[in-house]
Formats: C-alpha cells, structure tokens, sequence
C-alpha cells in the first residue's frame, strides 16, 4: 500500500484498529502513583509498599531515555534519571520494574514520543538524541536504523527547515520534534517500544502528543489525501478556495491554534492533526505493542487546562467513535488552573466537572487528573475518588513526613473500601451537555457558559454527569431524569434530590460494581488559605482544612428498593458511624455527621419484595 493511500485509510479508519472481541479484558484501578523524581530514592518502595498502589506510573522509555539517559543532563527536569548511560538506565529501570511487581504494582512507563533534546551538529559533534541515533544505536537490540539521516525524521517548517524550540535548554541543547506522521518515525518508536517490554513495563502513557505546524512530505500529502478522501472537489472550491489540490501549495498546516483566529480550513487541519496522533497511537501503542504483550496498558497525556479547546485539549477535534478508542486510561493535565483556591470569589481549585466530562467521555474508564497539587494532597485524592478517577495524579511527595502520612492514611481507606471504587459508575438524576459540536464548528463561546452553568449545578450539590452532545445518543440520555444543554438556562424539575451542604463541598454519587448500594461522596474544599491570594501553599502545612460539621441529605431512592442501613466514613476516623435515617415517600433523609475533607455515605439497599 502506498504512503498516499495508507495514510489516508489510516487517519480515516483510525477507529477501527481492533475488533472489539480481540481487545484485552477492560483494566480497571483507583490507586496511582506517578513520580518524575526522587524514585530513586530508598524511600520510594518503602512508599510502594505503604500506599499499596495498582498502578506505578514511572520510568522513561521514549525520546527522552533516548535524548538524555547517555548525557550527564537527564539527572535534571523532566526524567531525574538516576544513573547516566543507556546499558545502565535500562538495566535500573529493569531493576525497578521487578521490585514493582513484587509488590503487586503494575509499572506503566512514561513514553515521550515526539520531543527529541539535542543538536544535529556542534564543535563536539552531534549531541542528545543525534548523538544517540548516530554512535550509540544498538542494531542487535533496535534492530537496523529505519533511516540513514535523523534529520529526516523531523517536523519542519514551511521553509522545509527542522522546527526547533529552546523552551527548556537542557545541557545547553534545542529541543526538535519528530512527526508522527512520518512512517520511519513510527518504526522507531516501535523499536523502542519493543525494548521497554522486554525491560518488564506493564504499559507506557505516551505524552507530547500533539502536532505543531509541519509541513514535512508526509504531512503535506498525508492533508490533501484527507481533504480529498473528505470534501469533493467542488467543497474544496467553495470551502476552502483550493481550485487544484494536488498542485495546491499550503503555507501551514497548524494543529493547535488560538480560537478566535480560526477558520474551517484551519480546523481541518487541526481535526488531520489529532487524527494523525490517534493513529499514530493506534498502530504504535495499540497494534504493535499489543502484539507484544496482549495486555499491555496504554493510555494517553494529554491537556486541558481550563477547559481550553481548539488552543489546547488533544481530542477536541476527534469523531465520537474515536475518543479513547481501545485505550485504558488518560491523564489530563489541569495546569495552573486547579491549584490554588480563591475562597472568596468561589474558586475552589478543584476539577470536579473536568472529571465528570472525561468520565462521561471516556465510558467510565480509568483516568487521572495532573493537578500541580502538592499542598491538597487530601484533595487531589478525595475528587478523583468521587468521581470515577484514579488518585493521585501527582505529587504523590513522599520525602515530606506530613504529607506522606495523609496519602498512606487516604490510599488506605480507598484500598480497605475497594469495593464501592473499583470499576463503580455514576449515580446521577440529571446529564449536562459538552458543546463539543460547537467547538468542532469554531464556536468556543458555549464552553464558557457549560462551565459557568457545571459550577451552578456544583455549587447547588445537584446529583449529575457530563456528557459531549455528540455522544449523547437517545438511549444514554434516557437513564437521566432532565437533560441539560450548555446554552439554556434551566429550570430543575421537581423531585431532584436536594443536599444542604456548604458551597465549597463537591457532591456525588456512585454505584458499586458489586452489591445493592449507593455510595453518596463529600469533598470539601474550605481552608485557611495562604495570605497571598491564588497561591498554591509551601507544601502540606498549608493545607489546613476548615471541616465540614453536617450535611442535611434528602435524596431520591431509585424505584424498587428499600434503605437497610446508612453508614457514614471518613479516613480520619477508625471506624463508620451508623446513621439515623427516615424514609417517607421513596427518600431517604438523614444527616452526614462532621469530615474534615472527605467524607463518604454508604447506603445500603435491597429489593422490595413484589
């Protein structure tokens, strides 16, 4: 098959990768840990072995291994690597998969994909990942190089000069990209992909995963065979003002680009971009490197920040049926947007309805928040929970005493209560729409109003999910009792549950996998913040919670079923505390007794006899 026409099967079929009786059993987990530094430290599997985590997301296996592990510059930010030299980074990350393992942690390794630190050519000659490919390629263990020139592998600009960056400037070095697009690219990323299993990785999340604005042969080709495959040629004329495609000279062909400058032809291109990454994901991560190891756990960084879109957010562009297709779990990083609280005007710093949109996208799957989030730690860990997730994104610090014993403390409460988190799902009476078909149009102004109107509903503690309009077919929307559009101003119908609780508590509720239950979740956000208003805190002794002393429930029982018994948890104490209840009328009223920020309500049920 030819490139022209591979590329373009590719990107349009990206779907399809997997028949879904081939695809490995569904992964399910609630406890992460993940760590770019300090894991070589003693100290970390003692923290392993406290914390008793599934999933260990650590080690290097991508571009970076390959740009920094042989220089004297990967001790530094990002990969911390603990020793310099290929032979011997490998054989520690080895090490330290088998220790995982011991411990019953699956090892998910970071893979950069993309982002290559060093220089073609210099007074010392090639350095980073040039010097890599040029002198330190081991044919016996890669296999033979899929290319003689790594400059061929590089994204380039509409001059045909490599794009390069110096955004970080590690040991001195630029920072080039490599287009995924580019099929000898993808071999290479394959060969890599092929040593980090045979080192013991359990799974890779892949990051730097996204397209700047290359217009390498492969790219350029690879758009006009999409354009061709999608529009007739005389929507490429009326459209986009493109008379003759194959002689058509484009001067860019962006990926992210800032909304208000956007233009159908621009979103085109944005949308060949992440279609272009997702198959790159696909044939790479999914049908190569499932074909090494059946179960191999793949997932995706990505971003989001305050629910950027079109400037930020991989996937904004991707057709519903691609969205997480095949993958088991995501990360998406917040930023510097969830961080910090700013009580007073009502910012809690929390990521509640970001969870719940990638929840209600990503069909109950694991996922992970990236919260740069070292003060909260209680937080961080207490809204994932409550809402389908898996703690703790990052900075799970184990080197601070305080801070160390509240995660231990909280993880073994998720663990002792295992059965209420794993694979739950949510427990919602009304659905609230993502304008994703908006955004996909150009029109990001209805994003503001969604998260205006998810604070509302937050704020008022109404039991709901999120769903994007595209994937909101009749038969999910069914399950819900109103269904809520981004633009509308609603009015909530009668009969909803109502809590009584303050508004810096997120309310939720979920179902257990197993059982006859409902488990009503608390967060709570109050504190005694920092005297500079928006700071993120020192660290764990800036957390200060201020409790929560009662919440008043009255919540709606599902048609069918009885209240047993109510219990309410918390990690703090020792033990649950029965609860007084009341039942009139098909609800259930009591009252959640005092958490300091995490509180949990287990409602035990079962069938009315008929």
């Amino acid at each position: 098959m030819s490139l022209r026409i591979g590329l373009a099967v590719t990107l349009l079929l990206s779907a399809a990768v997997l028949p879904a009786a081939d695809l490995p059993p569904r992964v399910e987990f609630t406890r992460l840990i993940a760590h770019f530094a300090e894991y070589h430290s003693p100290e970390y599997l003692r923290f392993v072995d406290e914390v008793q985590p599934e999933i260990a997301q650590v080690g290097w296996y991508g571009a970076h291994f390959y740009s920094l592990a042989h220089t004297p510059h990967g001790a530094g930010y990002p990969a911390h690597f603990p020793v310099v030299g290929l032979p011997e980074c490998g054989a520690w990350f080895e090490n330290l998969n088998r220790e995982l393992h011991k411990r019953n942690a699956k090892a998910v390794g970071h893979f950069n994909v993309e982002f290559l630190v060093g220089d073609p050519e210099g007074p010392e000659g090639p350095r980073g990942f040039f010097k890599f490919y040029r002198d330190l390629w081991d044919e016996k263990e890669l296999g033979p190089k899929p290319v003689a020139d790594p400059l061929e592998f590089l994204q380039r600009d509409a001059d045909g000069k490599p794009i390069v960056h110096n955004s970080y400037s590690i040991g001195g070095m630029k920072e080039y990209w490599a287009c995924l697009n580019n099929p000898q690219w993808r071999t290479v990323l394959k060969a890599w992909m092929k040593v980090g299993v045979r080192r013991g990785a359990d799974g890779f999340i892949a990051n730097y995963f996204y397209r700047h604005n290359c217009l390498c042969p492969h790219c350029v080709t690879g758009f006009k065979d999409y354009l061709r495959a999608r529009f007739p040629t005389e929507q490429l004329r009326e459209k986009f003002g493109i008379a003759d495609l194959n002689q058509h000279k484009f001067t860019e062909i962006v990926g992210w680009h800032d909304p208000k400058e956007s233009t159908p032809l621009r979103r085109e291109m944005l949308r060949f971009s992440q279609l272009g990454t997702k198959a790159a994901f696909d044939e790479v991560f999914v049908k190569y490197g499932r074909s090494l190891k059946s179960d191999l756990i793949v997932g995706q960084w990505n971003h989001i920040g305050d629910f950027g879109q079109i400037n930020v957010d991989e996937r904004c562009m991707l057709p519903a049926e691609v969205w997480g297709r095949d993958e088991d779990y995501l990360w998406y990083s917040t930023g510097g947007s969830a961080h910090y609280t700013d009580l007073e005007n009502g910012e809690l710093g929390d990521g509640t309805l970001r969870a719940r949109y990638i929840r209600g996208t990503f069909d109950d799957k694991p996922f992970t928040l990236g919260k740069y989030e070292s003060t909260r730690a209680r937080v961080a860990i207490s809204e994932l929970a409550a809402n389908g997730g898996a703690a703790m994104g990052f900075y799970a610090t184990f080197s601070e005493p305080l801070s160390r014993a509240a995660i231990v403390q909280y993880y073994r409460f998720l663990r002792e209560n295992n059965g209420i988190y794993q694979a739950n799902r949510p427990h919602a009476e009304v659905v609230l729409l993502f304008p994703r078909s908006s955004v996909q149009a150009g029109d990001v102004a209805p994003v503001d109003s969604f998260k205006l109107l998810g604070k509302k509903l937050l704020d008022d503690h109404v039991l709901f999910d999120v769903l994007p309009d595209d994937m909101a077919t009749p038969d999910k929307l069914k399950a819900y009792r109103q269904v809520i559009k981004a633009t509308e101003t609603p009015t909530l119908i009668a009969g909803l549950s109502r809590i009584e609780a303050p508004k810096t508590v997120r309310v939720s509720v979920t179902r257990p996998a197993q059982g006859d239950e409902l488990t009503l979740h608390f967060v709570n956000y109050n504190r005694k913040e920092p005297a500079e208003k928006k700071n993120a805190g020192r660290g764990f002794v800036d957390d200060n919670p201020i409790a929560v002393e009662s919440a008043a429930v009255d919540l709606s029982l599902p048609a069918g079923f009885r209240v047993v018994k109510v219990e309410a948890h918390t990690p703090e104490a020792p033990a649950p505390v029965a609860l007084k209840f009341e039942t009139p009328d098909g609800r259930l009223r009591f009252t959640q007794p005092k958490f300091p920020v995490y509180g949990v309500a287990r409602i035990q049920l079962e069938p009315i006899a008929k």
